[in-house]
């Protein structure tokens, strides 16, 4: 559909049209992306220019950490707990604590797993100190 020249107003602004070159140009430098991933993103996330912006923004945002754990999306959560064997309440507390961030976030869980370790080897070896000065 061609774009008419007429309408200038807010609503034609806010849209692109890829069927227009001057339009593919001009929302590929604002983006700083080339024609090709514009119209990737276009039918992705549709004409209106604020949709593909947040588009970008999310991709660029992905591509800093891959292994970024989104605590909105519930299969994330679900996938995250299990690969960490906690429950998804202690993921959201580590999460709160570390950042999004998978490496820290398995960093953090498993120094207090180790903790909590070492506090239950310490307890079993005071009561078997016990246990050997009520048997002496």
């Amino acid at each position: 559909m061609a774009d008419n020249k007429k309408k200038r107003g807010g609503a034609d602004r806010g849209l692109i049209a890829l069927s227009e070159p001057y339009e593919v140009a001009y929302w590929s430098k604002k983006f700083k992306v080339t024609p090709a991933k514009l119209k990737a993103a276009v039918g992705k996330a549709g004409r209106s220019a604020k949709n593909v912006e947040a588009y970008f923004k999310l991709q660029k945002h992905k591509a800093a950490d891959r292994a970024r754990i989104a605590m909105s999306q519930p299969y994330e959560v679900s996938y995250w707990s299990k690969k960490f064997k906690v429950t998804p309440a202690r993921l959201k507390s580590a999460v709160a604590a570390v950042g999004h961030s998978s490496k820290k976030v398995g960093e953090y869980l498993t120094g207090k797993k180790a903790a909590k370790k070492a506090k239950k080897t310490v307890k079993k070896a005071t009561k078997k100190k016990r246990a050997k000065k009520k048997a002496a």
